[in-house]
């Protein structure tokens, strides 16, 4: 698989925000061809925010092939959202697609309670979806920016917990997507580091609180990885050479986070809670 990841440069681009998968030079990979399964999931149902592109699609695929039925929430991205469910009924598993904004509560509470109606249960929570735009100088992050940066990247992450605590038997998972700048900030992504600094935390404490439930709570760190989210938020030489910066000197594809995902999901992980795996190319998380 290493042989043929791709590295920068890649060709310059720009996406408007969220960005799709298909306007994207080189395409991610996203496990289509490599993930084959096990059955470590089999019989669980999943929500995973952000599960139509990138990381969520990776996990989506993961997922649905380990045996898990999943609902994807995502915001409006159709034509993404429509091919991950077409890989999740490929592998034989249900899907539901729900769009919509995680930063209005009610549309959080709305995700577990269609999980529930749909799929019967839910066993596993991932937390993925974010907003990220880079700026370099804090007089140009608006107050109305700073506000929807915190509301889609960690209140989201509060209300949805929330949400699905009530439903969640012993053994469920809860796992939420922090960054490499939880521990080492952009400056010029000075809104979306600190909330990943918050989601760490926020992790951290979560696992201790819903240890007596018997609920796991933990968080997968990536470093640069290839998603729409990279060509529709940072400047097209960024875009250029991203991943340059870490020892592999290439960018994370999605697909090669998906294992930490399941893994923490799975059943079988049961005294790891509390925990933040670091994806990041190499580059250390101290």
């Amino acid at each position: 698989m290493e042989s043929r990841l791709p590295e920068p440069p890649f060709p310059k681009q720009k996406q408007p925000m969220p960005g799709l998968t298909a306007k994207m030079r080189p395409r991610p990979d996203h496990g289509e061809e490599s993930y084959k399964g096990a059955g470590r999931l089999e019989g669980k149902k999943a929500i995973i925010t952000g599960g139509d592109s990138g990381i969520g699609r990776a996990v989506a695929i993961a997922y649905a092939r380990e045996g898990a039925d999943v609902l994807i929430s995502y915001l409006e991205e159709h034509e993404d959202a429509k091919e991950t469910a077409r890989y999740v009924e490929d592998a034989g598993r249900k899907v539901v697609l729900m769009p919509g904004d995680i930063q209005e509560p009610a549309h959080c509470r709305a995700i577990v309670e269609r999980a529930m109606a749909e799929l019967g249960a839910v066993d596993i929570l991932v937390n993925n979806a974010a907003h990220q735009a880079s700026f370099d100088d804090i007089l140009d992050i608006s107050d109305q920016e700073w506000d929807l940066t915190f509301k889609v990247n960690i209140h989201a992450m509060f209300y949805l917990t929330k949400a699905a605590v009530p439903h969640m038997r012993s053994g469920s998972a809860i796992i939420n997507t922090a960054s490499i700048n939880s521990d080492t900030p952009n400056p010029s992504l000075l809104a979306y580091a600190t909330t990943k600094g918050a989601i760490q935390n926020f992790t951290a404490g979560l696992a201790q609180l819903l240890a007596d439930k018997g609920i796991r709570a933990n968080a997968v760190a990536p470093g640069p990885i290839w998603t729409p989210l990279i060509p529709s938020t940072l400047p097209e030489d960024a875009v250029a050479n991203f991943g340059k910066q870490v020892p592999m000197k290439r960018p994370g594809q999605p697909a090669e986070l998906a294992t930490a995902f399941v893994m923490l999901a799975d059943p079988l992980s049961s005294y790891v809670s509390g925990a933040t795996i670091a994806v990041t190319g190499g580059k250390p998380i101290l």
